[in-house]
């Protein structure tokens, strides 16, 4: 190459240098030109999202609390008191004023998003003033407009029976389920439950039995006390492997390992000789002992 020749080729290396060097300083500025204003749309998103959640965040309650209310005139304070999540409480505000009445506790089961153990935890504690009824209740089939009055409340007051006093109990074993609902808390649903489990046992022998039935109220045990129990009692010897696991407290291992050991070793004379079987625990030895018959 002569020396024109190189001198180009130099100067043309040089300018491509050049342009490649403006071209990475130039990429680098917008990529932090748009870092910045990222990161600028993201704190004022952030500073909005924060504000936008203040009154919610400030209001609403961790551990969500039971008391009496009207779902027709409680107001968002109590709503979120109870455990109502902010955009249920939207979906009741706007369900009122298009006009919508809770006439009975069950129509407040259709809220949105609501879940079958809220609805059973608040159920017990709806109530729903006698202005909210229908208004054919005060005239149908009477004249007299006094009477009419008085036999709405008395219906308001049935649906709605007087709940006992700190003072007073009821017997676990024999107490039905009208007599079940006027404890505080109770209401249908756990009425039901507490009879229909007392026949699965065969009779209660401990007032914390009633923790095993889902979400039971803590609050309501205070309520109740048991008297001479009699429970059924089971037959280990005789019963078969399918009558044994009927009951609660036994499973189909078990119940298994009961009949095998029988077969084995013959008669039981103490639940407890299934001691060495891994299928009990000394857990399920106390509670099963009232219920054994040998």
């Amino acid at each position: 190459m002569n020396r024109n020749d190189r001198l180009v080729l130099i100067a043309a290396a040089i300018v491509g240098v050049l342009v490649l060097t403006g071209i990475y300083f130039l990429g680098r500025g917008n990529e932090e030109g748009e870092r910045t204003m990222d990161d600028g749309r993201w704190k004022k998103e952030d500073g909005r999202s924060k504000k936008e959640g203040v009154p919610y965040a400030a209001t609403q309650v961790q551990q969500p609390e039971t008391f009496y209310f009207d779902p027709n005139t409680a107001d968002s304070t109590q709503l979120l008191r109870l455990g109502l999540q902010p955009w249920q409480i939207r979906n009741v505000y706007k369900y009122r004023e298009r006009g919508g009445v809770y006439r009975k506790k069950e129509d407040f089961a259709h809220l949105y998003g609501l879940t079958v153990k809220d609805y059973r935890r608040l159920e017990p504690y709806i109530r729903i003033s006698p202005d909210y009824l229908p208004a054919s209740t005060l005239v149908k089939g009477r004249k007299d407009s006094a009477y009419r009055k008085d036999s709405t409340y008395s219906n308001y007051k049935k649906d709605y029976p007087a709940k006992l006093r700190e003072t007073e109990h009821l017997v676990l074993n024999t107490a039905d389920t009208a007599q079940l609902q006027r404890v505080p808390g109770i209401g249908k649903y756990y009425a039901r439950e507490i009879v229909r489990y007392g026949n699965w046992l065969g009779g209660y022998v401990s007032v914390d039995q009633l923790d095993e039935i889902d979400g039971f109220p803590q609050a309501a045990k205070k309520y109740f006390v048991v008297q001479q129990t009699q429970p059924k009692r089971l037959n280990v010897n005789k019963l078969s492997l399918q009558q044994l696991r009927r009951h609660p407290y036994i499973n189909y291992y078990q119940a298994k390992a009961i009949t095998d050991y029988r077969r084995l070793h013959g008669r039981i004379e103490d639940i407890r000789q299934l001691r060495l079987s891994p299928d009990f625990t000394e857990h399920d030895f106390q509670r099963l002992t009232p219920y054994m018959e040998y």
